[in-house]
């Protein structure tokens, strides 16, 4: 059984920075494109970023490019999301998720979906 489990969440102030982590199981992500959404109250999910896993080539939301960062831990099958300079709009659940197919911004391209962690960033 495929489970994508994000941590790492948890309330910052602004300016600061949180790290989240996306463990993944069930079977091996080594080509799998591993991506990051974020869903504010009242609002669509949106994308952040995403990291194909064999080359490891990153692309960022403009909101968040420059301050993110996406790596990845083949090893321990665990992609990460580093968040700097957080602002008070960055607040949302974010979410990871994995595609074998689609290397895209698009939410429905994702197949495999974490139960997301809350990030909240104050003013």
């Amino acid at each position: 059984q495929v489970q994508l489990v994000e941590s790492g969440g948890g309330l910052v102030q602004a300016g600061g920075s949180l790290r989240l982590s996306c463990a993944a199981s069930g079977r091996a992500f080594s080509e799998d494109t591993m991506a990051w959404f974020r869903q504010a109250p009242g609002k669509e999910r949106g994308f952040v970023g995403r990291s194909t896993w064999s080359s490891g080539s990153t692309y960022y939301a403009d909101s968040v490019k420059g301050r993110f960062t996406i790596s990845r831990d083949n090893a321990k099958n665990t992609v990460y999301l580093q968040m700097n300079s957080l602002k008070p709009e960055d607040t949302a659940v974010y979410y990871c998720a994995a595609s074998l197919t689609y290397m895209g911004a698009g939410r429905t391209g994702y197949r495999y979906w974490g139960q997301g962690t809350q990030v909240t960033v104050s003013s």
